[in-house]
């Protein structure tokens, strides 16, 4: 609950800060002068920016199990399933959560955790995975998604997006409002150029906010590497488990949580990864030995 005070103090306060400037700068009272009233807007750009956000992680864990095709299971399907469940309890004990769903579906070697809240989440992870990786590992990766859930990494990363969303929402309609106005020559009300403008900043806006989510996604999966290191009281069978996800293919997530698995983009596209190169997570496990 402290976490989002905190960040919606932070949102709120950066709106104030951001509407001070615009007034200092005199961009308020131009807008004003053409009909556009500030305030309002700046409270349509918090609806709009968290509003998406919000509801996208309310309903993140049917989503997820629908998409992938996770079956939730308790244990009493088999002696594998048995040991995923207690595994998972046994972790979520030591973090000080909720013990949260456990699931497994078709696929190749993928884990992901989701939910809205740190005592109710859900933890999944794909056949491909078990077949592929040691107990040892897998209880690794456990350990991961758990410290996920353990550090309420769904609910900040949605915030932050909220954040983000709320920037792009307003600074595109500013934008699109100065070049109707100075380029188009509208006098009364908006015009083509308005609509124009707002569609071509979104898209721009986006595209670089999109950066920023992707930066801290990948600050919170050193943290999980770490969190998953301290629940096993080593840090080697998370690295023996990313050395051995760097000879497999990632099984793709659907792209509502894809945010959420294993992801190893090379080149240019890794700014726009949620997840760092496998090697920095080695070299970073291994630099607190």
């Amino acid at each position: 609950m402290k976490r989002i005070v905190l960040f919606l103090l932070t949102n709120l306060a950066i709106m104030v800060v951001l509407s001070v400037v615009l007034s200092v700068l005199g961009v308020d009272r131009y807008l004003t002068a053409s009909g556009i009233n500030v305030g309002a807007l700046l409270v349509f750009s918090l609806i709009v920016g968290f509003g998406g956000s919000f509801i996208s992680l309310l309903i993140s864990k049917p989503i997820a199990k629908w998409s992938t095709g996770a079956r939730v299971i308790d244990g009493s399907e088999g002696p594998e399933q048995r040991w995923l469940v207690e595994t998972v309890r046994k972790l979520a004990d030591k973090a000080g959560i909720g013990v949260p769903e456990v699931a497994y579906y078709e696929g190749e070697p993928n884990a992901f955790a989701t939910g809205a809240f740190r005592n109710s989440a859900l933890v999944a992870v794909s056949t491909g995975l078990l077949q592929a990786m040691s107990r040892e590992e897998v209880e690794a990766v456990l350990g991961h998604e758990v410290s996920h859930v353990a550090n309420g990494d769904m609910v900040t990363l949605t915030l932050i997006q909220g954040v983000v969303n709320t920037f792009v929402v307003f600074l595109a309609r500013i934008v699109g409002y100065l070049v109707d106005k100075a380029v188009f020559k509208t006098e009364r009300g908006v015009g083509a150029g308005y609509y124009i403008t707002v569609i071509v900043c979104e898209i721009v806006f986006a595209v670089l906010a999109s950066l920023i989510v992707a930066w801290f996604s990948r600050r919170r999966e050193f943290r999980a590497d770490a969190g998953s290191a301290q629940l096993l009281g080593s840090g080697r069978p998370m690295i023996n488990a990313l050395a051995r996800l760097g000879g497999l293919e990632p099984g793709a997530l659907p792209q509502s949580i894809a945010s959420a698995g294993i992801s190893n983009k090379p080149g240019f596209m890794a700014l726009f990864s949620t997840h760092p190169p496998l090697t920095e997570r080695i070299a970073a496990l291994q630099a607190q030995k």
